[in-house]
C-alpha cells in the first residue's frame, strides 16, 4: 500500500489560497466579479505586449497571485495567527503603523504574513496583510473602553486547539500527511468566513463611532477576511473596465501615478465596500436585520522593489504631491482627481529616472543578476516588489470607511514599533530591504561563480549585458 501523500509548506499555502478565493467568491459574488475583469485585462495586456509583460513575473504567476487582508485585536490572537502562517512557510515582514498614515481613524498596527525565499515566492507568493488593533492608544479609546474591549477580546475565541495544533505539527515537521493537510486548510479557511451568529449592535456601534475598523475587530466576536486582492498587468484598464461594469470603485489609484517610467512600487485600487446583511441583537435582546459595509475589493499591480533610498525619494516624492495638491485645492475647490494624478506625474518626472538601466544605475531599485544565454556576461533583472506601503493600506481603508470615526489628536499616542511586533509575534520580524539585499547577493555570488569573477565586478564592469530598458 502506498503512502499517503505529504504537503509541504509551499503546497499548503497554495491550496488555502485557492480555499480563501473559493470561499471569497461565494461571500461576496462582486469578488468573482473582480477575478473576471483581472483575467480579461492581463490577457489583452500579454497579447498587446508580448514577452516584455512578463518582466516582473509569468503570467501563470500573475494569475495565481493573491494576497489576503485579515484584522484581529490581541497581541495573543497575533501571534496565533503567526503560528497558522507558519505552517504553510509564511513568515512575518514588515512593521506598518497605519494609525498615523491617514486622515481617518484606523487605530491598528500591522505586518504582513509572506514567503520570504525567492523560491517560495516563485512557487506561489501568498501573503496576508495582517493587522491588530492598538486598544491602549488614548488618541482612539479611554480608559474605560478599553478595558471593556479587551474583557471582549479576552473572551472570544478565534483559532481554535485544533487548528493551532495541526499547525504547530506542519511547522515543526515540514508539512503534513494528506488527511490531516485537508482538515487544517478546513479549519483554517472555515476560521476566516464571515460569522452568521448576530452582533451586539449597542456595542458595535459604540465602536464603530470610534471607528469602523476598531467596530470590525471588537465589535464581533469572529473574525473574517476584509478583502482578497488579485494581481493585474494594467490596473488603470482594470478601473475603467469596473466602472463601465457599474461597479462602484473608491475614487483614486493609491500608490505611485501612472506615468512612462518603470513602475515601481504598489498602485492599489478597490471597489467600494458593499452593504452585507447582517443580524443584530437589540439591547433588548430583539434580533433585527441590518447591513454592515466591511469587505471590499482590492486589486494590485506590482512594480520594481526600492532600495532604501529609492524609498526615501519615493516617501518624499508623496509629500510634496500632497503639499501641492493641499495648496491646489485651497485655492480652486473644484481641483479634480485627474487633475492630482497630472501634478504627480510632474513630481514623479523630477525624481525618479524614466529607464529601468537608471534606475539600477543610480541604485534606487533591486535588481538580481543572472548569467547571459552566452555565458560571457550577466543580465539584470528587477526585483517584484513583495510588500505593502502604509500611506496606500490606510488610504484603501479610508475610502471604504462610512465616517472618518474619532481621533482626539491632544491625546498622547502608544508607542509600537518593530521590536514590539516581533515580541508579540514570539518571532523575528524581517526587514524588507534585508530580503531584497539578501537575493541581490546571493544571485552575484552564484552568477561570479559560474563565471569566475569577483561578484563585485558584476555591478561595476560592462560585463552587464542586456541592460534593462
Amino acid at each position: 500500500m502506498s503512502a499517503p501523500t505529504f504537503l509541504e509548506p509551499w503546497q499548503l499555502r497554495a491550496a488555502f489560497a485557492r480555499s480563501l478565493s473559493d470561499m471569497y467568491g461565494k461571500e461576496v459574488p462582486a469578488y468573482t466579479t473582480l477575478l473576471d475583469v483581472s483575467h480579461e485585462v492581463n490577457a489583452d495586456f500579454v497579447a498587446q505586449h508580448g514577452a516584455d509583460a512578463e518582466r516582473l513575473g509569468s503570467i501563470a504567476r500573475v494569475t495565481a497571485e493573491r494576497h489576503g487582508a485579515i484584522r484581529v485585536g490581541t497581541p495573543t490572537e497575533m501571534a496565533q495567527v503567526a503560528r497558522i502562517f507558519g505552517a504553510m512557510g509564511m513568515h512575518p515582514v514588515g512593521f506598518y503603523d497605519l494609525r498615523d498614515a491617514s486622515s481617518s481613524s484606523v487605530p491598528v498596527i500591522s505586518t504582513a504574513f509572506r514567503p520570504v525565499d525567492r523560491a517560495e515566492l516563485a512557487r506561489n507568493p501568498f501573503r496576508v496583510f495582517t493587522s491588530m488593533l492598538v486598544t491602549a492608544d488614548r488618541r482612539f479609546f479611554t480608559a474605560d473602553l478599553e478595558q471593556r474591549l479587551e474583557n471582549f477580546l479576552g473572551a472570544r475565541t478565534l483559532f481554535g486547539p485544533e487548528l493551532l495544533a495541526l499547525a504547530d505539527r506542519a511547522e515543526a515537521e515540514g508539512g503534513l500527511p494528506e488527511d490531516q493537510a485537508a482538515e487544517f486548510l478546513r479549519l483554517a479557511t472555515e476560521a476566516f468566513e464571515l460569522s452568521r451568529e448576530p452582533v451586539d449592535q449597542a456595542w458595535y456601534r459604540e465602536l464603530e463611532a470610534v471607528s469602523a475598523v476598531a467596530a470590525d475587530i471588537g465589535g464581533i466576536a469572529s473574525t473574517h477576511i476584509n478583502h482578497l486582492t488579485p494581481r493585474v498587468l494594467d490596473i488603470d484598464d482594470l478601473y475603467a473596465r469596473m466602472e463601465a461594469g457599474g461597479i462602484t470603485m473608491i475614487d483614486a489609484i493609491q500608490g505611485p501615478p501612472r506615468w512612462e517610467g518603470p513602475d515601481v512600487l504598489l498602485r492599489q485600487t478597490s471597489f467600494r465596500a458593499l452593504a452585507e446583511p447582517r443580524t443584530f441583537r437589540t439591547a433588548d435582546g430583539e434580533i433585527i436585520s441590518d447591513s454592515l459595509r466591511v469587505r471590499f475589493g482590492e486589486v494590485e499591480a506590482r512594480g520594481i522593489a526600492l532600495t532604501r533610498a529609492g524609498r526615501a525619494a519615493y516617501d518624499a516624492a508623496v509629500v510634496e504631491i500632497d503639499e501641492a495638491a493641499a495648496a491646489a485645492r485651497a485655492g480652486d475647490p473644484g481641483f479634480t482627481e485627474a487633475q492630482r494624478q497630472q501634478l504627480a506625474r510632474a513630481v514623479w518626472q523630477k525624481t525618479f529616472p524614466t529607464t529601468e538601466a537608471a534606475l539600477a544605475d543610480l541604485e534606487l531599485g533591486w535588481f538580481t543578476y543572472e548569467v547571459d544565454p552566452a555565458g560571457t556576461g550577466v543580465v539584470r533583472e528587477p526585483i517584484v516588489y513583495e510588500d505593502f506601503l502604509p500611506r496606500s493600506a490606510a488610504g484603501i481603508f479610508q475610502s471604504n470607511l462610512t465616517s472618518d470615526g474619532a481621533k482626539d489628536a491632544s491625546q498622547e499616542g502608544t508607542d509600537r514599533d518593530a521590536d514590539w511586533m516581533a515580541g508579540a509575534l514570539g518571532r523575528d520580524l524581517n526587514d524588507p530591504f534585508d530580503l531584497y539585499a539578501d537575493q541581490v547577493a546571493r544571485s552575484l555570488a552564484a552568477a561570479a561563480e559560474t563565471l569566475g569573477v569577483d561578484p563585485a565586478t558584476l555591478t561595476t564592469t560592462h560585463r552587464t549585458t542586456g541592460a534593462p530598458r
